[in-house]
């Protein structure tokens, strides 16, 4: 194995899973951190309490703030921030010349940007690969099984790029689709809230499956409206994804969706949760973007004005399930 080190942005849940992954086999990672006190702490300690308590970095983890330290000589780079965290994160890259991984899920709201679209803003596209499908950081973390798909728009650099990961129970499948990727891992978010207000208010197990088969539609229909492929959809950075994010008692959408139903705001949810709910912002773009596109998606519509605090969850509930029938497939 090359040791070649690797940088991974962002020491949240999941980028400290994935740099964990990646340092497993003795690979040198470098895991960048907002400031030099969180990274002195993380080494110091030598675990991400906060996140992810009790489970110890390997040896060749470390953890530093200098960007120019992290992305000294690495063969690649991993970006794991909010969405949000993008527009600062991305511009830093623009001038490396190694492949750089997004595991960031999410749309822009403001300019309706894919992950890989903010991307290519200040990288080129024979660099940018995405890394999406379910799983929860925690699981990861921990070193249990893990199947999910790195998308770039050239199938060699992704199967080049997947072997990176050599941890034997964190398995990469391949696809050459950014833009269904992208909007699989966004778009699963908002069905989670929506599932989670099932779950809140107890509808039963039935209007839960409900919302993840139409929610599963909705993804589909406005995928492939931008360019992506139904199959896709019907994968692990979709479907798959889809199934963890809307029944994983992990799942941060899922437990936002709940706390609305128990009677929080959006605003005291996120509160709460303490971490970045990321399908908050994604209903919002995804409103805009089906409005743009003229595509129906009334699910994940219904969420984003719940989450505006133009409809009354029960309100939300009574108007899906009031729509005029339809083809199921159409």
């Amino acid at each position: 194995m090359s040791n070649e080190p690797i940088a991974v942005i962002g020491a949240g849940s999941w980028g400290t899973a994935l740099a964990m992954v990646l340092s497993r086999t003795g690979r040198k990672v470098r895991l960048v951190t907002r400031t030099e006190e969180e990274a002195e702490k993380l080494n110091e300690e030598r675990q991400n309490k906060l996140y992810l308590p009790d489970i110890p970095f390997p040896e060749s983890l470390w953890s530093g703030a200098d960007y120019d330290w992290a992305l000294h000589q690495v063969v690649a780079v991993v970006v794991a921030v909010p969405c949000s965290s993008l527009v600062d994160v991305l511009p830093r890259l623009s001038s490396s010349k190694v492949p750089v991984i997004c595991a960031s899920k999410g749309i822009d709201p403001m300019g309706l940007k894919r992950t890989d679209e903010m991307m290519a803003e200040h990288i080129d596209l024979d660099r940018i690969l995405l890394l999406s499908g379910p799983s929860f950081a925690l699981e990861v973390a921990r070193g249990q099984p893990t199947a999910i798909t790195m998308a770039s728009s050239d199938i060699r650099l992704a199967e080049k790029t997947a072997t990176l990961f050599d941890d034997t129970n964190f398995r990469i499948y391949t696809n050459d689709d950014l833009v269904g990727v992208a909007l699989g891992g966004a778009l699963k978010n908002v069905i989670a809230i929506a599932a989670g207000v099932a779950e809140g208010l107890r509808l039963g197990h039935n209007s839960v499956s409900a919302a993840v088969t139409r929610g599963l539609a909705e993804m589909a229909r406005l995928s492939c409206a931008c360019g992506g492929r139904h199959e896709t959809l019907m994968g692990l950075s979709g479907l798959g994804d889809l199934v963890l994010t809307c029944t994983g008692s992990l799942s941060r959408n899922r437990r936002l969706g709940m706390l609305l139903a128990e009677g929080m705001t959006p605003k005291e949810a996120q509160l709460s949760i303490q971490q970045a709910v990321e399908g908050v912002r994604t209903a919002e773009a995804v409103d805009r973007l089906a409005l743009s596109l003229g595509i129906e998606v009334p699910l994940m519509q219904a969420v984003a004005r719940v989450l505006r605090g133009e409809l009354d969850i029960r309100d939300a509930v009574t108007e899906l399930m009031s729509r005029p029938e339809r083809r199921e497939f159409e």
